[in-house]
């Protein structure tokens, strides 16, 4: 230790000598003054210190090395004065072990520092390769490998994943050893082992390339020579089978070549072995099956026919089907065939060919035993050795023979009866021929046969005849009895069985009756000329039952109050609506309490005289008196609606006469109250027409760019799209989008913004709230700015993954639910794509579609996507709202969703979202699929199964609920626009409009005296009134014309009515036949039962439904009297070309077939829809509960707001009433505060004020004050005590400010405040209690 203080001492002295000569300046000593000089000495000091305890810690570390105790040692080796490097304390027992192992190899004078240094390192990264060892990741070991100063020797980077496996393995070993690591020299180890495998391998493979290719030279030996390589490492080669291992392995390469199709095929090492080991095999079962043979022939010669049979049954010799019973066949057999194999061959030969599995020859030495597969030098078969096949065929032979021999023995019961069939079969034919033989003579047989017969038959009928004669009394009464008994006998017989099988019998009757009446059904339905006795049978179906009857009466109320009730929720909506604006205001105190109370109960009135009107609509006083002329005004409107809802060509012109405004209003209360709201398939037909009839007069008159769809706003789109997302299309929508929004909106954890200037200016208030400090970012900044912050690009990408994860979810629904959207929706882009392409040829498929998509995605389901509570599609509590952010994560889906149907990528003021347009243009792909699926649709026609014939055999008319004021408005516009819409003085519009005369006042139609002329408020109540709702049966003034046989649809439908009531009495072939055949007693009879019966079941039925006066009449005819009128109205047919008489008047049996179609379908129809208007009216009626709950949710709020203003006195009050405040209250005081501009800058409130410095803030003063505005506040400045300007603060602008991401806002123009800080400041003082 002594010596090192010295030479640490040298050490500093001539460090200190080094720093004070060393600076020099060309040549010239630099003097130093004496605080360089200290701090050079005291720098050598430090240095000297820090050798001297490296030292004593190097010292340290050997001593706890000889003291054995690896935690001591690894606490020293820590120690950072030693300055080594880094060291690993789970791997204290390695550097124990190891250090220890070095520190004996070094002596008694102990490791240096040095050695310590690279020995650590070495360890270090030998304890780190075992951690990655533990994790048996291959790459990471060879990464260790690789990259770690561990310093081994011969490494192959070729073979680094082998070393990676194999350490992995061997680490596996030491730990169940319990070996804690892999030292240094057992990975050098495995790295040499694998090596030495490397190396044996390649030479290996050289191997077998040498034994292909002396397999293809075609000499044994060389395949020999080759197989016997050392380095091909193949056991059990034996060179005395060089022959068979060449035949073999070339036996198994041709095989290889064949099954693979390769000729340059090569043999594997496996095959090799596999093929040399078949070869051994053959070897030794080739030598034993020789052998076998051998000793059998010289048993056969020896005589002995047991030692034969023993010889034969030696398992070697591979003989089957040996029998011990055969031995002494089998010795006389054998013997014979070598005594003739012994005179045709030599018997001087001593050798033997055998054929191992038909391929390969083995020859055999009968002196010495052995055998060999190569052919020997003058090779001659021993002419008496018998070969192995020559004894297995004499073998079988023989066994076969004592078979045959043994089946006879086991089977002689058979033999004999087999004889005895050929004895029968001989006297058979013995027989036969006798019988011929008789053939042959019977003529006179038959002669003699029939003399004997004769004579006795006739002695014997004599007898009998006299008998007889004698007894004929008693002959006929026993005749009687027996044919009585046998009658009564098979009678009951019968009636027996009939009862026995009843039921299979009523089986029987029901199939043949069903398969009859299939058939008949079949040819109504699919011959083109049903013949009149199967028509005959079906026209029952046309006679209304009182369950049609029962059914029309509920389908009809039904749809009364599904219309009532979608007109009445339409305005509670309404009225909820503006109640949300009004209750806003009150927030805000743009109103007062007073207001919001008014119309809340307005709406309560409301709601409490909607009984009481519809039960004074009926009245006799206005349009629906009993008088003769308002009973023609009410036909006359009714005949109107009739004509405008059918002839859709009417309204659709009217559409687009009007303002835009005011066809929108037109559209939403008229339009659709006069189809009932599509309330059954008719109506919905008839508004498709519509639809459609709008659409192509808008496209053909109002589009003149194919863009035009998408840039504007066309009306009868919104119509449709307003139609379909009402009360029709509302389960269609929810059932489309509530899952996957509700996932959406349920999903807390989502956040989706992709503006980046808004993430930035969330991000920056977000800092300010939680601080209540300015932040010293900017607050105006680009998009490219914004993007530069490392953390908004994280919330956008944050963002983006959410955003495609959720647009897919909305998009699956979507495209899987094709059949759920409406079918309006699908026949109306269909018909937008026709028209337009019709209009537009040249536009492409692609420009087409995503019109449709405009339609389909963006107008019908996108709103309902942003806003789902307002379109019902997510179930909401009264009073409940979703969140910004629940509202912002939607709206980036549907406006991703919006590209992706328009095919419109991202780019501009959007750069940031290029990365999303791939995903645009694959997701428009789905979307481009789906809009051709929704194109692909039936014409209404085929889809509602309506013609022209409908309304005719419909039960019911058509009724509508309009309400006085759309009818006057409707009557109004079709005057005012009269020209436009019917050009033609002679159309059937004219005709109706001059029936009805000038348009009335709503008086007219509810009756003089509905109103008190005395009432104040008159024009109120009678707008009140104008909104009473009236229910109109629409007819056709120009179908039925009574009496009117001109007519040529009118005779044809009488006619139709009359021959049904014929033909279902009288039967016959043809109709000519039927009507010239006079009627029974008992068919008139039939007939006028059924006219009473219709009678009666007429006069219960209610008057809507009721046939007319005219179809009574008929009905009520005589039967020959309906057939002279049926004759009348058929010759007036056939001069009109509408029916013949030389096909007997088919053409009247094939409408009544059709007319019987239809009635089946329309009874379906009317099935489906009874069930479909309780279901609407339960879906309504959950609405309506739903909106009465919103108005209780109202009035709870209006009683707290009344409750709060009475019982507390606020610092605002808010007035209830315009006459001014209540006796003894005090006037409120504002409570103004004031603040320095330069201590609001202090705060950060304000930022700046132009043309003044700082330092002058201190001269400005801000007065704050709250007005009686509730959220309003009258902020004034001064300077030097001069007011200079005041302005008016609306927190709920701020408010608004905050949520829109903007963070500085200018107040009086000039002075820039914090919206953030300003928010707080006014929080903290004014609502924080």
């Amino acid at each position: 230790m002594t010596r090192c203080r010295r030479s640490l001492a040298l050490v500093s002295k001539s460090r200190i000598i080094d720093f004070i000569v060393g600076p020099q300046d060309g040549g010239r000593t630099v003097v130093l003054d004496k605080d360089e000089i200290l701090r050079i000495v005291s720098s050598c000091n430090d240095f000297a210190d820090a050798e001297k305890r490296k030292l004593e810690a190097v010292a340290q570390i050997n001593t706890a090395i000889r003291l054995g105790n690896a935690v001591e040692t690894v606490e020293e080796l820590l120690n950072p004065e030693a300055q080594l490097p880094i060291v690993y304390q789970s791997a204290a027992n390695l550097y124990q072990a190891e250090l220890f192992s070095l520190q004996l190899q070094g002596g008694r004078s102990g490791l240096g520092h040095e050695e310590l240094s690279v020995a650590v390192e070495m360890l270090s990264a030998v304890a780190v390769l075992n951690e990655v060892l533990d994790t048996k990741d291959p790459q990471a070991v060879i990464e260790q490998l690789t990259d770690s100063p561990l310093g081994f020797t011969n490494v192959e980077q070729d073979n680094l994943n082998r070393y990676a496996d194999m350490l992995i393995e061997e680490r596996a070993e030491t730990l169940s050893k319990s070996q804690e690591f892999l030292t240094w020299n057992d990975v050098q180890k495995c790295i040499d082992m694998v090596n030495i495998q490397v190396q044996e391998e390649h030479e290996r493979i050289i191997a077998i390339a040498e034994i292909n290719e002396a397999l293809n030279s075609g000499d044994p030996q060389q395949t020999l020579a080759a197989l016997l390589l050392p380095t091909a490492k193949l056991t059990g080669v034996n060179p005395a089978t060089a022959q068979h291992y060449h035949d073999v392995l070339h036996y198994t390469k041709r095989c290889l070549c064949q099954s693979s199709g390769d000729e340059s095929a090569v043999l594997w090492l496996d095959q090799i072995q596999e093929a040399i080991l078949t070869a051994n095999q053959d070897e030794e079962e080739a030598l034993t099956m020789a052998g076998a043979v051998a000793h059998i022939n010289k048993t056969v010669e020896e005589g002995d026919s047991q030692n034969t049979l023993q010889a034969l049954q030696i398992p070697s010799a591979g003989l089957r089907a040996v029998h011990p019973d055969c031995a002494d066949s089998y010795q006389a057999d054998l013997a014979h065939r070598q005594t003739m194999n012994a005179s045709k061959g030599s018997s001087d030969g001593v050798w033997v060919k055998h054929s191992i599995k038909d391929s390969y020859d083995y020859f055999y030495n009968l002196e010495t035993g052995q055998g060999t597969w190569e052919e020997p030098e003058g090779f001659e078969q021993k002419g008496a050795q018998l070969s192995k096949e020559e004894i297995q065929n004499v073998v079988n032979s023989v066994t076969a023979e004592y078979n045959r021999e043994q089946l006879w023995l086991a089977n002689e019961s058979f033999v004999t009866q087999l004889q005895a069939r050929i004895r029968g079969y001989l006297f058979r034919r013995k027989h036969s021929q006798r019988m011929e033989y008789l053939h042959q003579q019977e003529p006179h047989v038959v002669a003699l046969q029939a003399s004997w017969r004769g004579y006795r038959q006739r002695k014997i009928y004599v007898a009998r005849i006299n008998l007889l004669q004698k007894s004929v009394a008693s002959v006929v009464k026993i005749q009687s009895i027996v044919k009585m008994w046998k009658a009564k006998r098979k009678y009951n017989q019968r009636l027996q069985f009939f009862r026995e099988h009843e039921k299979e019998i009523v089986k029987i009757q029901a199939f043949l009756k069903a398969n009859k009446a299939r058939d008949d059904y079949r040819t109504l339905t699919g011959a083109s000329d049903p013949p009149l006795s199967v028509v005959r049978k079906f026209v029952h179906l046309l006679e209304q039952s009182p369950l049609d009857l029962q059914e029309e009466q509920e389908v009809t109320q039904l749809r009364e109050e599904v219309v009532t009730k979608i007109r009445s929720n339409q305005q509670m909506e309404k009225d909820l609506n503006l109640m949300d604006i009004k209750i806003g205001l009150l927030v805000k105190n743009r109103i007062t309490l007073q207001d919001v109370v008014s119309h809340s109960k307005k709406m309560k009135n409301k709601k409490n005289k909607t009984s009481h009107d519809d039960q004074t609509a009926g009245d006799g006083l206005g349009i629906k008196g009993l008088s003769k002329g308002k009973r023609r005004k009410l036909e006359a409107y009714q005949h109107l609606f009739y004509l405008l809802q059918t002839i859709p060509s009417y309204l659709a012109k009217l559409i687009f006469q009007m303002p835009q405004n005011k066809s929108t209003k037109f559209m939403d209360t008229v339009i659709f109250t006069l189809y009932n709201y599509a309330s059954n398939q008719r109506e919905e037909y008839l508004l498709l027409k519509l639809f459609k009839t709008a659409l192509e007069e808008e496209i053909n008159s109002k589009v003149d760019q194919i863009q035009d769809i998408v840039t504007g706003n066309p009306t009868v789109i919104k119509m449709v799209v307003s139609f379909n997302r009402g009360a029709r299309g509302h389960n269609t929508l929810r059932q489309l989008l509530a899952p996957v929004v509700k996932e959406i909106i349920d999903n807390k954890s989502l956040g989706i913004n992709t503006n980046p200037v808004d993430v930035y200016k969330a991000w920056v208030n977000q800092l300010e709230t939680a601080t209540g400090e300015a932040s010293k970012l900017p607050y105006e900044v680009t998009p490219e700015q914004a993007m530069s912050h490392e953390e908004v690009r994280n919330r956008l990408q944050a963002s983006s993954v959410a955003l495609r994860s959720a647009t897919d979810k909305v998009l699956n629904s979507i495209v899987s639910s094709l059949d759920n959207i409406p079918y309006g929706m699908r026949y109306i882009a269909k018909v937008l794509k026709n028209s337009l392409h019709e209009k537009f040829p040249e536009a492409s498929e692609d420009e087409l579609l995503k019109i449709v998509g405009n339609l389909l995605y963006y107008r019908y389901m996108n709103p309902a996507i942003v806003a789902p509570d307002g379109f019902d599609i997510i179930d909401m509590s009264a009073g409940g709202q979703l969140h910004l952010d629940q509202r912002r994560n939607l709206g980036s889906v549907a406006k991703m969703l919006q590209h992706a149907a328009a095919s419109k990528l991202f780019e501009g003021e959007n750069a940031h979202m290029t990365p999303m347009n791939k995903y645009i243009s694959q997701t428009y792909e789905k979307f481009r699929s789906f809009f051709q699926a929704a194109c692909d649709v039936p014409e209404p026609e085929e889809r509602f199964n309506v013609d022209e014939y409908s309304d005719m055999v419909t039960l019911s008319k058509p009724v509508i609920y309009i309400s006085i004021e759309e009818i006057i408005n409707t009557h109004s516009l079709l005057l005012e626009h009269l020209e436009a819409i019917s050009p033609d003085r002679n159309d059937l519009l004219h005709e109706l409009l001059q029936d009805l005369g000038d348009v009335p006042d709503v008086e007219a139609f509810l009756g003089e005296g509905a109103v008190d002329p005395d009432e104040p408020n008159r024009e109120g109540v009678l707008s009140q009134l104008a909104k009473t709702e009236i229910s109109l049966t629409l007819t056709s003034k120009f179908e039925l014309l009574e009496g009117d046989d001109k007519d040529l649809k009118t005779l044809m439908t009488k006619t139709k009515k009359l021959i049904v009531d014929v033909i279902r009495i009288q039967h016959g072939e043809t109709l000519p036949e039927i009507l010239e055949t006079p009627a029974t007693a008992s068919q008139e009879s039939e007939h006028t039962k059924i006219v009473q019966r219709r009678a009666d079941q007429d006069a219960q039925t209610p008057a809507g439904l009721r046939s007319s006066q005219a179809v009574l009449e008929d009905s009520q005819l005589p039967l020959e009297q309906k057939k002279r009128k049926i004759l009348r109205s058929l010759r007036n047919l056939e001069q009109a070309g509408l029916a013949t008489a030389s096909n007997n008047y088919q053409e009247l049996i094939n409408d009544i077939a059709k007319d019987i179609r239809y009635q089946r379908r329309y009874r379906q129809r009317r099935k489906a829809e009874l069930t479909k208007l309780q279901q609407t009216l339960t879906a309504l009626n959950s609405k309506t509960a739903f909106f009465q709950e919103q108005m209780n949710y109202y009035d709870t709020y209006i009683k707290a707001c009344l409750d709060n203003l009475n019982r507390k006195n606020s610092r605002r009050s808010i007035k209830m009433d315009s006459k001014g405040e209540e006796k003894g209250s005090k006037k409120w005081k504002p409570q103004s505060l004031k603040y320095t501009a330069a201590r609001l800058h202090e705060k950060g409130v304000i930022l700046e004020i132009e043309g003044l410095q700082t330092n002058q803030f201190k001269n400005v003063m801000f007065d704050i004050s709250p007005t009686e505005e509730v959220g309003d506040f009258e902020v004034k400045a001064k300077f030097m005590g001069v007011e200079m300007e005041k302005v008016q603060l609306h927190f709920q602008d701020l408010l608004q400010l905050q949520y829109e991401g903007v963070a500085v806002m200018k107040m009086f123009d000039k002075a820039k405040v914090n919206v953030n800080l300003l928010i707080f400041l006014l929080n903290k003082k004014f609502y924080v209690k």
